[in-house]
C-alpha cells in the first residue's frame, strides 16, 4: 500500500471544505470514535495525486471499506459502476437520508452503499441515535462537488 504525506495545510483545507464531516456517510468527526482522515479518492496506485482535488474527508470506517477501490459491482444487475466521487458528484443525486439509513438513488449510490457498508447494523444504530438528537447527518457545507 502506498502512503503519501498530506501536509498540515492540505489536511486543514480538506477538513474545512467538508465541515469536519465524512464526505461519504456524513458522520461528523465529533461523533466518531477516531478522527476522520483524508482519503485519496483515486488511490496513489491508480495514479491519483495528493492534492485537494483528489482528497475527501472520510471517517475511519468509510476509508477502510473503500481502500483503493474506484468502482464495484452493482448489486442490481452486476455491472461495474464507479463509486461516488466527492469532488465531482452531488451527494443528494446519489443518496438520501431515511432515519439512520443512507439510501441509494442511483447505481453509483448502490455500489457505494454496498462497498462502504454504509448501512451495516452497528453504523445505522449509531446514526439513528444521532438523528434523534439532530446530530446526523452532520453539519454539511453545500451539496455540490467541490
Amino acid at each position: 500500500m502506498s502512503v503519501a504525506h498530506v501536509s498540515a495545510a492540505l489536511r486543514r483545507e480538506v477538513r474545512a471544505r467538508a465541515n469536519v464531516c465524512c464526505e461519504y456517510c456524513r458522520l461528523a468527526e465529533e461523533d466518531a470514535f477516531f478522527p476522520h482522515e483524508p482519503d485519496h479518492i483515486v488511490a496513489l496506485k491508480h495514479g491519483g495525486l495528493t492534492e485537494s482535488a483528489n482528497l475527501a474527508l472520510a471517517c475511519l470506517e468509510c476509508n477502510r471499506c473503500k481502500g483503493s477501490d474506484l468502482a464495484s459491482v452493482d448489486p442490481d444487475g452486476g455491472a461495474i459502476v464507479a463509486l461516488y466521487h466527492p469532488r465531482r458528484d452531488v451527494w443528494s443525486d446519489h443518496f438520501e437520508v431515511r432515519g439512520g439509513l443512507v439510501m441509494p438513488r442511483t447505481s453509483v449510490g448502490r455500489v457505494t452503499v454496498a462497498l462502504l457498508r454504509l448501512n451495516a447494523s452497528a453504523r445505522v444504530e449509531v446514526r439513528v441515535e444521532l438523528a434523534a438528537c439532530g446530530r446526523w447527518p452532520g453539519p454539511w457545507v453545500g451539496d455540490g462537488p467541490g
